[in-house]
This record gives C-alpha cells, structure tokens and sequence, in this order.
C-alpha cells in the first residue's frame, strides 16, 4: 500500500484537532496546557485506517499565528493537506498565510474541508464556499475539491474519508531507495529503552541495527527499535511516521531540527544558494543582507540574504539568491525552504535549494548567475559537465561528484558513464574506485606538463626526463600518488608523453647523448677510471670539458643520473668502476675481519687519506658500514 503523509492546516480554532478525532478515534492535543487552553500549541499525530484498509500517518498542526514555526516543522513533509475551514468564520488570516506556506512548499495535492457545518444554515454554507473557492482562483489549489463536514455529529466524515482514499492514490509515494533522512520533530525519552526520535522519513529505509548519524552535530548513534502507527516493526520506509529508538546519545544533545541520516550522505552547511520568490502578499520588500527566519525541514534558524541578481526582491518577484545561516543547516539540492522576517514575524516567501555548499559568490556576477541557472534548471548531463569544468584541475570521485551537486551517487554514476561513451569525460580506475574529469581537465593538464616538459628538456637535455616525483609534488600535488599515476598513464595511452617508474618525458625527446655530449663524456670517465681510487676533483674535470657545446654541469648530472659515476662527497666524484673495485676490497677485508681502521682502508684501497675518508663516509651513508669509534664494521644485511 501506498505511504502518505496527511497534514492539517488553518486557522485557529476551525476544528483541525476535532476533525482529526472524528476521523480517527484520536485525540492530538497531548500537553496540559492545550487540554487547558482548548488550542494546538505543538504537532499531533495519529495513525488513519482509510476505507479501503490503506494505513496513513496524520500531523495535525497549530493554527495560531504565533505557533507557525510549528506549522511549518509538520508541513514540510505532507504530501496531501486538509485546508480547514470553520464555516462559522470562513478564510481567516492564518489560513491565508497556511495556504501561502502549503503553495511555497510546492504541496499539489489536497482538500478543502469546511468544517462546523452543523453550526450554520445551508444559505451561509453555500456562501463560504464561494468565497473559498473565489479565493482559490488564482492559485494552484483552485482544483482543490471542496466539501463540509461535522466533527460533532460525523456528518460527512465518511465521504471525506473516501476522497482522502481517492487523493492518496496520485500522491508520488517519497523513494525509499535513496540513503536514510530523517528530519526530527520530537525527541523524548521512554522508560526501558532510552532516547526516542519521531518524524516523517523523507528518504530512504531504516532497519533494526541500523548505523546512522545525528546532524548537524554528527553525532553516530544505532537504531534499538522502530514503531510506525503505534507498531513494532523492524524496517520503515521513506513516506511514514517514524519513532526511532536511539543508542548512543542522550535527550539533551537532540533538538527539533536536528535530522537522522545515512552517514556521509549529507553535510551541515552555513551557506546555500537557491531561487527565492517573494509572495505578493509581502508587506514589503527585501533587502540586501537582510535578517530573516530559515525554516527548512523541522529546523528554523536566522539568516541573512544576499540578492544576488536584484538591488532588493519586490513582492511577487522572484531572484536567485544566497543565505548566510548564523547556525549549520542540513539539506539537499532541490530542498525547498520558506522565510520570514525576522521582525515583525511574517511568512514572505520560499524557495528551492540550489546549492547546498555553495562559495560565497559577489552579486551581479553573469558567471555565477549563468552557473545557478544551469543547476537550477540543466539536464543532469549539464549539471555534472558543469561541475567538472569548474575545477578543471580536479579528479574528483563519483562520491564526491555526487554530495557536490547534491545527486543521489547511482545517479551521479549513470550519467557520467553517459557522458564517457559520449567522448566528453574521461575515467580513471584506480584500485576499486572509479574518478573522472571532464575533457577541459585533460586538456588542462595536458598545457600544463607539455609546458613542464618543454622547458626540461630545453634546460637539460641530457636528461632522461622530469622525475616523476618531482612533477606530481610541485604541479599536481592535489592528487594522490595512485591518481596521478593513473592520469599520466592515460596521456601515455594518449600519446601526449611517454613515462617509465621515475621519469616522464615528452615523446620523441632523446635519451641518448647526442656525438657533443658523448666526447665529453668519455673525456670524463677516462679520466675518473686512470686512478679509480684517487680520482681527480670535480673542479679539474670541469676544466676538461669546458669546451663543450653543453653545460659541463649538466654532463656531470647526466652521468650521475645514469649510474655511470657516483657523488660520495661535496666535490668528489667516483666512477662507478671506482666504487665497485672499492667495495669488492671491503668485502675481502670483512670476510677476514670483523673491523676496519681508517689506516686499514687506506692501505686496501692503496690511496690516500684525502680519498679515503670521503669514501668510508660514502659507505656509512649508504648503510654497508658503520663507525663504531675510530673503527668500523659491515653491517649484515
């Protein structure tokens, strides 16, 4: 059976309570001080068995104008409303700002129920009907059908409950597909079990066990056990009445407008950015940065506006706008949201979130304004596109992708496999996650390494190319070892460069020294491997080669990079013959003894203390000896 939310709403004391007692046995006054006042001052609720058997949850709310933030905490999740009207008394005040509230909301399906009919003549009923319907004109609630009843002597509770039946079955039933939202509008605790969170689940199911998280404060907590209409159960599912029985935190760190998630699915927010329409029945317009009431969900919090796109939003008007919070809110992209001024308290106006995580944007800005309009009303292909053009230097992962725009990560994930075979992103797998960028972003750091590129190579041409590292570290070091990695793979397929294990070179870039650079190098070694023990110093080699077309550091660089010569000190060069004919005469020396002396060194090595120093310190470096005193010992390996 279909899930639905049914929701009171009008002025006070035109018989929303009566009505819902008539309806369903139930009375949802709970507090003494309604009992004593005779009026609804918090949110009631009951469970409503409709003919056919169907089983709804009914939030019944309070009509007096200075209870409307909990009006409002109740009817951001109905999906059919009962608009009522006392026939005594007819369109009130608060029923005009309740349909204003119902209309923002976006609420399409609904009825007109005038009650106390059994207080007037048929004449006076046929006239408040007409002024109802006058009034609904033009509106959206103008199909609305209409019809009277009696709370007191049943009168039409039947057939009203046979069209509720009737209204119920084109109610798009929420998705429980989607992860888990909660918004909270109570929280109490119950003997034997602890905390307890009642509200209308927006999204997805929760089960027994379950683990979910309390936002904004992020609390983690588990679920113990679930009622729905008065029942154990052991999963609800989005479009019911949920009483959630909490492990893991206590009453006082819960609030009405707190709200009960999946975790990671969503992230408090000080700023949105959405599309405001200032009702016209705003007694004045707004301002730039002016103070208003945020209510969104079961939360209300204070904010200031910022009209991006007017110099002030005149009624009837409506704009794109951002919404600084003086407190973190949780929502979503396509939220809607209302507002009221601050002072004097009056509903204004509403609107749908664009952006949940927006930047602070400067107004007037045909970039920004151009970007909200693709969000607001783009396919979703545009809205990712747009999305990964944006920070073109980013790969960002479907997760990611998906919390940035506010979709649902399945969703995210089918279009941008749309968006690949359509050749206009390109994915990357790196382990078991999958991450994208657009063709901008190829083509961003495509400029950027061919233009790294270009200029090693003209710099060092001997080289075998930029060191892998080096590159990643000082232009791409937002991204992870394993993601660039990925990303310079994808150009070498791409043929924009080629690359080994520590090294990335643009293609067709020689590797090997060319005939000027080859008679350098052979003057170098021939004279590094005459004496490959007493080698001559860095500065006479230099000398050697000075006449060369290239730079003799950069012959000296290459070698050293190629392993042909080896760096044991400041200055002091070695062929790699040298080293080798040095560490085989240490290997003999250690299998006949355990320690070695400076002047022992000196004597296998057949040099100088000038030269042997230097090399006893090159082979403490590299972890083959160690000093222990004057002495030292080969370390076993």
């Amino acid at each position: 059976m279909k899930r639905v939310i049914i929701g009171t709403a009008g002025h006070i004391d035109h018989g929303k309570t009566a009505l819902v007692r008539a309806m369903t046995g139930v009375d949802t006054d709970r507090l003494k001080e309604e009992k004593k006042r005779g009026i609804s001052i918090e949110l009631g609720f009951a469970p409503l068995t409709l003919p056919g058997g169907q089983r709804a949850g009914i939030v019944d709310v309070p009509g007096h104008e200075r209870f409307v933030r909990q009006m409002l905490a109740g009817a951001f999740g109905m999906d059919l409303v009962l608009l009522v009207v006392a026939a005594d008394e007819g369109i009130m005040p608060q029923t005009r700002e309740h349909m204003d509230i119902i209309r923002l909301l976006g609420i399409n399906q609904g009825i007109v129920v005038i009650t106390k009919k059994d207080l007037v003549d048929e004449e006076w009923l046929m006239m408040v009907e007409d002024d109802v319907k006058e009034y609904l004109a033009d509106t959206e609630l103008k199909e609305w059908p209409i019809i009277a009843v009696s709370s007191t002597t049943g009168e039409g509770i039947p057939e009203l409950l046979k069209l509720i039946e009737e209204h119920s079955a084109r109610v798009q039933e929420k998705s429980a597909l989607g992860p888990v939202r909660l918004p909270i509008d109570r929280v109490f605790t119950m003997t034997g079990f602890g905390t307890v969170v009642t509200g209308t689940l927006w999204s997805g199911r929760i089960r027994l066990n379950d683990s979910l998280e309390i936002l904004p404060q992020g609390i983690p907590v588990r679920v113990r056990t679930l009622h729905v209409h008065n029942q154990k159960v052991e999963e609800a599912l989005a479009g019911q009445r949920v009483a959630v029985n909490l492990q893991g935190v206590d009453t006082s760190n819960i609030h009405r407008g707190d709200v009960l998630a999946a975790p990671g699915f969503l992230r408090p927010t000080y700023r949105i950015s959405g599309n405001l329409r200032l009702l016209k029945s705003s007694p004045r317009p707004l301002k730039n940065w002016a103070r208003v009431r945020f209510h969104l969900g079961t939360d209300e919090c204070l904010g200031r506006v910022v009209l991006l796109d007017h110099d002030e939003l005149q009624p009837g008007e409506h704009g794109y706008v951002q919404i600084v919070m003086e407190e973190p809110v949780v929502c979503a992209r396509g939220d809607r949201f209302v507002i009221r001024f601050y002072s004097p308290v009056t509903t204004i106006g509403g609107g749908v979130v664009i952006d949940p995580h927006p930047s602070k944007q400067k107004r007037f800005n045909e970039a920004v304004l151009e970007e909200m309009a693709v969000k607001e009303g783009g396919l979703p292909e545009e809205v990712v596109l747009q999305e990964l053009n944006k920070h073109p230097e980013r790969i960002i992962s479907v997760e990611d992708l998906a919390a940035a725009i506010g979709y649902d990560p399945v969703e995210t994930r089918d279009i941008l496999n749309m968006l690949r075979e359509q050749g206009l992103i390109e994915h990357l797998k790196v382990e078991n996650q999958d991450f994208y960028l657009s063709n901008l972003g190829i083509h961003h750091s495509i400029r950027t390494i061919n233009s790294m590129l270009e200029d090693w190579h003209k710099k060092y041409p001997l080289r075998p190319g930029f060191p892998r590292e080096e590159l990643r570290s000082r232009y791409f070091k937002q991204y992870p070892v394993k993601v660039f990695n990925a990303l310079i793979s994808l150009l070498e397929a791409k043929g924009v460069l080629s690359a080994d294990s520590k090294h990335v070179r643009l293609p067709g870039a020689p590797t090997t020294p060319d005939q000027d650079a080859k008679k350098a190098i052979e003057k170098v070694m021939e004279m590094l491997n005459k004496n490959p023990l007493a080698p001559p110093g860095l500065k006479e080699i230099l000398e050697e080669i000075a006449d060369s077309p290239h730079d003799s550091a950069e012959i000296i660089a290459y070698l050293e990079e190629s392993g042909q010569i080896v760096k044991v000190a400041e200055g002091v060069y070695y062929s790699r013959l040298g080293v080798d004919l040095a560490w085989s005469r240490l290997n003999e020396h250690f299998d006949q003894k355990k320690e070695l002396s400076l002047a022992e060194a000196r004597d296998i090595w057949e040099t100088s203390r000038k030269f042997t120093l230097p090399l006893l310190e090159y082979f403490d470096r590299i972890k083959y000896t160690k000093r222990i005193g004057d002495n030292r010992i080969r370390i076993t390996r």
